[in-house]
């Protein structure tokens, strides 16, 4: 038990902690963490090893970005109680923002494979891919929705649902597939936004899992309307059914300056309905 009784120098117990010594001075400055002892004569100060959970708890504190006045405030009363309550919310903290940067990532991912879809693409493939479950935010339009209004519903979604950009999210939008079998190609009826973090809100639209026919075009309606009937013929040609909604996005609107060339993703949930014999 000898080494605890001893005292370190300043020196000696920031290499302890792995800290720099003017961190201690500074803590000392401002009374949030004092030496156990000053020498008398030349002004040295010297820490115990029963410090150091002290300081541990500290810095600690200090990494989970708790403020220097909330740890003067809890070092004051310190307490189980008071430790346990501060950590709590802590964690709550870091919950969040382990749910955002996980967020992130999958945004990111979605840009990174957006760009490597628009490297190796051929526009004129069709194909079929399986997708998951996914809950998007929807909002109803019409061909009478003006783009200002659009602008306007979307930009209520993202404050609503907590977004802190548009970018946040992709979206894009729906055409019921009745609508393209009677040869309305732009007769889109919903905007979508797909909330890149999990969240439990009622009147959310379930793009279903399973098969998707994959094709694209470049922006335009009558580059829309051959591609539609390109992906009709693909689907007779291969007994498939289509179903729901047709869900297109624009992969390349972040490395254009011109709407006309855009590259618009098509995928429409689809199921064998016959078999060859």
């Amino acid at each position: 038990m000898e080494k605890k009784r001893k005292m370190l120098t300043i020196g000696q117990f920031a290499a302890l902690h792995g800290i720099n010594k003017k961190t201690l001075m500074w803590y000392d400055e401002i009374g949030l963490f004092r030496p156990a002892m000053i020498h008398p004569e030349n002004g040295y100060r010297y820490y115990s090893y029963y410090q150091s959970s002290i300081l541990e708890t500290i810095l600690l504190l200090r990494e989970l970005n708790v403020s220097i006045d909330e740890i003067q405030v809890f070092m004051k009363d310190r307490s189980a109680e008071s430790l346990e309550q501060l950590l709590r919310e802590k964690i709550e903290d870091l919950d969040r923002d382990m749910a955002y940067l996980k967020a992130v990532r999958k945004k990111l991912s979605y840009h990174c494979q957006n760009m490597a879809t628009l490297l190796t693409m051929d526009l004129s493939e069709i194909s079929i891919v399986p997708k998951k479950e996914s809950c998007l935010v929807t909002v109803a339009i019409d061909k009478d929705t003006s783009f200002d209004k659009q602008v306007e519903m979307i930009t209520a979604e993202t404050k609503k649902y907590q977004l802190r950009r548009l970018h946040d999210a992709s979206y894009g939008t729906m055409i019921a597939v009745e609508s393209l079998y009677k040869g309305n190609f732009t007769d889109y009826s919903r905007l979508f936004i797909e909330i890149p973090f999990p969240i439990q809100k009622k009147g959310l639209h379930i793009q279903p899992a399973g098969d998707y026919i994959r094709a694209f075009y470049r922006e335009s309606p009558e580059n829309a309307a051959l591609c539609y009937r390109k992906i009709f013929a693909y689907a007779e040609e291969h007994g498939l059914t289509l179903s729901g909604f047709s869900y297109e996005i624009i992969l390349n609107e972040n490395v254009i300056d011109r709407m006309e060339d855009a590259v618009v993703q098509i995928e429409i949930p689809c199921k064998i309905y016959h078999t060859d014999i």
